[in-house]
């Protein structure tokens, strides 16, 4: 392969090339010659913006939790507007309907990668625990709007909202669930505490 082909955006090919490994293959497969043959360049680009594999890794799920930031802003933004349910649907669907479930399974899968996400993030599983808050943001919102019950337990709603999410798109092997799969899990889950018209 040559060496002097310079690539635009090293750093983003090198996680786009191995979000596809992770996809495709399941982290077992995720090695830096894996990525850097997919990416289509030298071994040597991977460690001239990384100092290890490891740390390729980790700056990878770190890009991907930075990414939630968007995506849980326009879910804040959307209370007080369609339907709770539908909402928390379309997050969910958009959260594991990407690479997340397999970025969760990379972090499960490997103790190094793991280890080095603690230093910055000692508890829960990264990714997860920012879905998670990502949710509870949204459901405090619309609690204040009146649209959840004052009595609704976001530190017990919001968890199992992921967690059902996640358990219904983990299998990435699989034909992802339909709308309506995810959307019974989300009304079942939020019943009793919705104050509109469920769709």
């Amino acid at each position: 392969m040559p060496t002097g082909v310079a690539l635009r955006d090293a750093r983003e090919q090198l996680f786009d090339a191995a979000e596809r490994i992770l996809v495709r293959d399941g982290p077992s497969a995720l090695t830096s010659r894996a990525v850097t043959t997919e990416a289509g360049c030298a071994k040597g680009v991977l460690h001239r913006h990384f100092a290890d594999f490891d740390a390729f890794l980790a700056e990878l799920v770190l890009d991907r939790i930075a990414r939630l930031e968007g995506q849980a802003a326009a879910l804040r933004d959307s209370a007080g507007t369609g339907t709770v349910a539908g909402n928390l649907t379309g997050a969910l669907t958009d959260l594991f309907g990407s690479v997340a479930v397999a970025i969760v399974s990379l972090i499960i899968f490997r103790d190094d990668l793991r280890a080095r996400l603690r230093q910055t993030r000692p508890t829960g599983i990264p990714l997860v625990a920012e879905a998670t808050e990502m949710i509870a943001s949204y459901l405090t919102a619309e609690r204040e709007l009146g649209r959840l019950t004052p009595g609704a337990d976001i530190g017990t709603l919001a968890p199992t909202l992921v967690g059902s999410g996640h358990l219904l798109f983990a299998d990435r092997k699989g034909i992802p669930p339909e709308a309506d799969a995810v959307h019974k899990i989300v009304t079942t889950v939020i019943a009793g505490f919705v104050r509109e018209p469920r769709s």
